[in-house]
């Protein structure tokens, strides 16, 4: 199966921890990796990394700011990507957490996606994808696609990211 968690509100993430623990408590093997998110700076890395070992992979360098910094992401992406094809093999699941963040910022490309997506169907390994703006392909070629669709946030009105909450 392909399920895309998307949309504006958060949560995408904690779905995709949710659906892995899931998974988990079924008996499946899961991997988990995450294009944008540099290692050790999300809680949830902490549990991951102790429940899944090498099947968890935060291979990115933050959010893309500056244009002269798009070389050093898209290696970075390809080192998600090439870890990503690895654990296909290996396991039931396997979890990609901001992937549409990388593909609509072109660190990842549609290609690259498709082939995961043919891949996983291919081996029978549930793929789970995330991130804002699902386009319209990926929503067509996913099995689920929730959105997650934010209502209110502290955020806006000038409260900080919260530990535990945010990240």
């Amino acid at each position: 199966m392909i399920v895309v968690y998307t949309g504006d509100g958060k949560g995408k993430t904690c779905a995709c921890v949710g659906q892995s623990l899931r998974a988990l408590g079924q008996g499946m093997a899961v991997a988990f990796g995450q294009f944008m998110k540099r290692d050790g700076q999300a809680g949830e890395q902490r549990l991951l990394k102790r429940l899944l070992g090498r099947h968890f992979f935060a291979g990115g360098l933050g959010f893309l700011r500056h244009d002269e910094d798009r070389k050093a992401h898209r290696e970075a992406a390809l080192s998600v990507l090439d870890w990503a094809r690895d654990r296909l093999i290996e396991v039931d699941m396997l979890v990609l957490d901001e992937t549409l963040y990388a593909l609509k910022a072109g660190i990842v490309l549609r290609k690259e996606v498709e082939e995961l997506i043919a891949d996983a169907r291919q081996k029978g390994c549930h793929l789970v994808l995330s991130g804002r703006n699902a386009p319209d392909w990926l929503v067509e070629e996913a099995d689920l696609v929730t959105s997650m669709t934010e209502i209110k946030h502290p955020w806006r009105h000038g409260v900080r990211a919260a530990q535990g909450m945010e990240f």
